[in-house]
């Protein structure tokens, strides 16, 4: 009997990748030649290692794809999209959008879509780079005059006493009319077309069979809930685990090369492969 591929695959310790990726963690569905290992790291830290190619698929921002689109492929499945919601940036006062020129405001890390997202909205601010799920105290202790909220702290901002400035995925449908994809599903290609296929079926099983099984697929994603009540974690993956995930379809297909097309035009997104294509890079999907 021949031994299966290893097949690393990176994602962030929240509660919507736990979500699709429990029936691939759990072996409930069969996974033929592969035998998938689970990097389980923040996503900036996947957007570094993306760069140099290191896992053979992973979680990356859509804004990191831009730079890693050399040695990867999106998937069609595993997105995560904010239709008419994205990161949130948050303060400790009230404070109307136009306050935040120049201001500080703490982010997680300069490759995620969040950031893009903000830079577009607002060119000229000061940034900090914080960990993802210390952003809220952060502007709690007002080290930093605002925050740029991403996974559940979208939700529990409201917890700590702080106040939501600007929704940026609000602002992106008003400005576009399109979802705001900010997480991706990305794939080596130097694994050959039919490996990279063979994958994404079996990642598109998996979010398929979390949607039909959403009780047990929940109560897993609950280990990745970092405190916050089954509820909010329940209305969190709702967000995140989609249709869309299941596929970007054209709309969400279309968020993607607007994000980057206007990433590139704004300056945000420098020192890409294909300056010609989309106006930042042409856009792979496996």
């Amino acid at each position: 009997m021949a031994s299966k591929e290893n097949i690393r695959i990176g994602h962030s310790p929240d509660s919507d990748d736990a979500f699709m990726f429990y029936a691939l963690a759990k072996n409930i569905i069969p996974t033929g030649d592969f035998n998938f290992i689970h990097v389980i790291e923040d996503i900036e830290s996947l957007n570094k290692r993306a760069i140099n190619g290191e896992l053979e698929v992973t979680a990356i921002s859509v804004h990191a794809y831009a730079y890693v689109a050399d040695k990867y492929a999106l998937l069609p499945c595993g997105a995560s999209i904010g239709d008419r919601y994205g990161p949130i940036i948050v303060s400790a006062t009230l404070m109307v959008p136009e306050e935040l020129e120049g201001k500080t405001i703490a982010i997680p890390g300069t490759m995620t879509t969040a950031y893009l997202t903000c830079r577009l909205f607002l060119p000229n601010f000061a940034y900090k780079i914080v960990p993802f799920n210390q952003i809220l105290d952060s502007v709690v202790q007002k080290q930093v005059d605002a925050g740029l909220i991403i996974h559940e702290g979208q939700l529990t901002y409201s917890h700590v006493g702080l106040h939501k400035v600007v929704d940026l995925g609000e602002w992106w449908y008003d400005q576009t009319s399109l979802p705001l994809p900010l997480g991706a599903n990305a794939i080596r290609k130097d694994l050959g077309m039919d490996k990279m296929r063979q994958i994404s079926e079996l990642l598109k099983a998996s979010i398929q069979y979390a949607l039909e099984h959403r009780a047990e697929a929940l109560d897993y994603a609950m280990t990745y809930a970092r405190g916050i009540k089954q509820n909010l974690a329940d209305k969190f993956v709702g967000m995140y685990v989609n249709n869309y995930t299941l596929d970007y379809g054209e709309k969400g297909r279309a968020g993607v090369r607007r994000l980057l097309e206007w990433g590139y035009q704004a300056g945000v997104i420098k020192n890409v492969e294909h300056p010609d294509k989309f106006g930042a890079v042409e856009v792979e999907f496996v």
